[in-house]
């Protein structure tokens, strides 16, 4: 069985894994033994932290095989990005040069440097490993997000963002990057990667260019990338725009990725989900939809997706099979949230 849980101190060999495996571009998980071992730290102090609103919170999980005890993915998500450290994002708009005398209309795209997104919760490092990308387990991984935000409302901001990976070849280089390196920078987009990954992101203020960017003055390969994804990212945006995720013009600084957004309220696991007191039952019936349960807990929150529980609505109960309880460490009578996968 696969259950999502808080990460602990004990995963950071698994956690580095999965940082060497995820590749350039992946931002959130580098591959440094003492940002990885902060990252768990901060995680185990969020999740027993005592939270009135959000502030500089973080919360890392890990999808295990039960059976096996290896760590197959993991998913996060931040409270409220760019408290601390600033984040920064460009927005892409239009301006417009007119002149009736001459009978010229020119509408033109630009990017803003900006700080928008301040105070928004965001989603983020999705990562599922190889050999286990295929059935439900990266949808599970992706909208379980949701139901632990939604049922610890007071630790997310209403606004939630995911920051998607743009397009890079298969050495890292990246096309918007390449036009920025030319005119304003000397270092190689993966080594600008990695700074923003360490934390470093002082360069930024300091080399990026102060004034909004006419992007038709971009390279034409740089302009093609503004908004797009990588390829291997087109199915976790896919997901999210199912979920009522929207690109408003947002882009990332280096490789010009979109970063989407969506109301927490608004978001379709949360509208969806269910609540229900746990019945623990001998058998459920053959044939079941999958669902994805919660067990609803803070620093011991679980989550696994099954067909061994069924949905009794008119009721208000969910109920499981003994083994499944035991997988969400829950009783008789508990109140717990399940959607349909």
């Amino acid at each position: 069985m696969l259950v999502l849980r808080p990460i602990q101190k004990t995963d950071f060999d698994a956690l580095k894994t999965i940082a060497i495996e995820s590749g350039h571009g992946f931002t959130s998980l580098p591959v440094d033994d003492e940002l990885l071992s902060n990252k768990i730290d901060r995680s185990v102090k969020s999740f027993t932290k005592s939270v009135t609103k959000p502030y500089d919170e973080g919360y890392l999980f890990v999808l295990e095989d039960t059976q096996t005890g290896e760590i197959i993915g993991t998913t996060a998500i931040e409270a409220a990005v760019g408290m601390s450290v600033p984040l920064y994002h460009y927005h892409l708009g239009k301006t417009v040069h007119h002149s009736s005398t001459l009978g010229v209309y020119n509408t033109v795209d630009i990017l803003s440097m900006c700080n928008d997104y301040t105070g928004s919760s965001e989603i983020c490092t999705l990562f599922l490993r190889e050999g286990h990308r295929q059935g439900l387990a990266g949808r599970f991984l992706s909208r379980s997000r949701f139901l632990f935000m939604a049922e610890h409302a007071e630790r997310f901001s209403d606004t939630v963002i995911a920051e998607m990976r743009g397009v890079s070849d298969e050495h890292g280089h990246s096309p918007f990057w390449q036009w920025l390196q030319e005119h304003f920078f000397s270092i190689e987009f993966p080594q600008a990667d990695h700074l923003v990954g360490l934390g470093d992101k002082v360069f930024i203020c300091e080399l990026m260019p102060k004034y909004p960017i006419y992007a038709n003055l971009l390279s034409p390969e740089a302009q093609a990338v503004i908004g797009h994804v990588h390829e291997k990212t087109k199915p976790a945006l896919r997901l999210l725009q199912k979920e009522g995720f929207e690109h408003r013009g947002y882009v990332d600084l280096f490789d010009a990725g979109p970063t989407v957004e969506a109301k927490l309220e608004n978001i379709s696991t949360v509208r969806e989900s269910f609540k229900g007191e746990v019945e623990i039952v001998t058998s459920v019936p053959n044939n079941l939809p999958s669902l994805a349960i919660s067990n609803g807990r803070l620093d011991v929150f679980k989550a696994i997706f099954t067909d061994q529980a069924y949905l009794c609505e008119a009721e208000e109960k969910i109920q499981l099979t003994t083994e499944v309880a035991n997988a969400l460490e829950v009783t008789q009578g508990e109140l717990i949230s399940a959607f349909k996968l």
